[in-house]
């Protein structure tokens, strides 16, 4: 049923889907946008604001695969942090227009902040969580910061967790923080190197090591003699054209197995 009304939300708003980053440069400016997905809400379909498309399209964030195939030389680890994905996505000539997960979206607006709550209760305070800790300061980067001038469409994205999460879970007395960890600039990601570049000052993902990427270092990190707890998420490349793996500790894979039994697997995306 909710599968059927999300369509009826797309063919009513009539948008396309947009490339596998979530560039909303190419939608219509954020005004008419809202408009649209006005009408959608008014239709009474309990999913008006989540914007056309995205639940049918590719990931906003992609899948990270293991390290088999990560190339040998230069790279970044930072800790991966136990929590849920999330995506909130700037326009410079709007501010900010939209949140999600991993697999949808939602407009920013106060109706689409309470959609996106309803659909993710797990995660419902997300958008204020992110308004109080990230939203001032990234626009001074983004506004102000030289480097920043030419960009038009700006995806943040970040985990959410608290000292308790696990396998995406929280616990809902914890205090939850979100922290970034990636950065897309018009469709591009960017490079690791030039994050860190561009965020060191802010609370983004731990870096834990930098330096040449090898067997040895993933044995460090699966027999867990790094300060990690699930594992670690290694980058190397420049915007556009980024290569990622991930690296899980053995200590964390024995968690899940004796948490979820034989669907431990289920959980180890």
């Amino acid at each position: 049923m909710r599968r059927l009304q999300i369509e009826r939300t797309r063919s009513n708003i009539g948008l396309k889907a947009g490339n596998p980053f979530g560039q909303v440069a190419e939608l219509e400016d954020a005004r008419r946008l809202e408009r649209r997905v006005h009408r959608a809400w008014e239709c009474k379909s309990p999913l008006g604001y989540l914007i056309a498309g995205s639940m049918n399209r590719k990931l906003h964030y992609p899948k990270i695969r293991d390290s088999r195939d990560f190339p040998l030389g230069r790279c970044i680890a930072f800790e991966k942090l136990d929590g849920t994905n999330l995506h909130f996505v700037w326009k410079r000539t709007s501010g900010w227009i939209a949140l999600g997960t991993r697999r949808d979206r939602f407009t920013w607006d106060h109706a689409g902040r309470e959609a996106f709550a309803a659909a993710h209760g797990n995660v419902a305070d997300a958008a204020e969580l992110f308004e109080q800790q990230w939203t001032a300061e990234l626009e001074v980067v983004f506004q102000k910061d030289e480097r920043c001038q030419s960009w038009q469409v700006v995806e943040v994205f970040a985990e959410y967790c608290g000292p308790n999460s696990f396998a995406g879970l929280h616990k809902h007395d914890d205090p939850k923080r979100l922290v970034m960890f990636d950065v897309a600039v018009d469709g591009e990601m960017l490079g690791p190197f030039e994050f860190i570049e561009l965020f060191r000052e802010l609370p983004i993902a731990r870096v834990v090591f930098q330096g040449k990427f090898n067997s040895s270092f993933a044995e460090r990190v699966r027999e867990g003699k790094l300060d990690v707890i699930e594992g670690v998420v290694c980058k190397t490349g420049t915007r556009g054209n980024v290569q990622m793996a991930k690296i899980k500790s053995n200590a964390y894979r024995d968690r899940l197995q004796q948490s979820f039994g034989e669907r431990w697997e289920d959980h180890w995306e």
